[in-house]
């Protein structure tokens, strides 16, 4: 069977969740915003012209909701590079699954200057066979959109790809593709609201070629 693999980035690959909502507090607090912690978690995995949408005050213009998104991200990526939070044994479980051969990708919501820093911090970019951004699709996440360009970049059905996330949006957007997927109990998440996975792992070392079979073939 030829399989697809398609990983979320953060909260997934790199346990970037406190990184990202703490970012959103302060970048908003500069611009007389104030945040609601929990409110924020809520929309992890949507792309950032959402949230901006979501979070600021009335009628926000395509030029400011770029310059606000643009100023979290690049604080995000400063961030990145001082403390980068590579989730415990993301490269070896990208290593393993390309060495049975199974077809991989990234398909994130997050903004292509920061994927493509995670995947070279992470030293994965060799054993994928796409890299999706927000740069690639019009709509995001719960929409399939993102797992849909994915498989369509490493010539895999979307019958055989396996959805590797966090967030709820994603696990939506994954059914909604027609994709089976697994679910990471990472930070910021809890076990209920990811009840609708068609597998919760606590750690990345949980998946392996065989949970990977066993939940296609099922």
């Amino acid at each position: 069977m030829n399989i697809g693999i398609l990983f979320d980035m953060d909260g997934t690959l790199i346990d970037s969740h406190t990184t990202h909502v703490e970012c959103w507090l302060r970048y908003a607090a500069g611009e007389g915003v104030l945040l609601d912690r929990n409110r924020v978690n809520s929309k992890f995995g949507m792309v950032n012209r959402e949230i901006v949408r979501t979070f600021w005050p009335g009628k926000v213009s395509d030029e400011k909701t770029t310059e606000i998104a643009d100023g979290k991200e690049a604080m995000v990526r400063t961030m990145f590079r001082e403390n980068f939070p590579a989730m415990p044994g993301a490269t070896e479980l990208v290593r393993t699954l390309h060495s049975h051969g199974f077809k991989l990708a990234v398909a994130s919501s997050a903004p292509k200057e920061n994927v493509e820093l995670a995947c070279e911090l992470l030293g994965i970019a060799p054993f994928l066979g796409a890299v999706i951004s927000s740069a690639d699709v019009k709509q995001g996440k719960p929409h399939p959109e993102v797992f849909l360009t994915a498989a369509e970049r490493i010539g895999v059905s979307a019958r055989n790809c396996l959805v590797i996330e966090d967030a709820v949006v994603g696990i939506e957007a994954a059914h909604a593709a027609g994709m089976k997927c697994v679910a990471l109990l990472s930070t910021g998440h809890t076990e209920s609201e990811l009840r609708d996975a068609d597998r919760i792992v606590r750690s990345l070392d949980e998946i392996t070629p065989s949970v990977v079979y066993e939940l296609l073939n099922a």
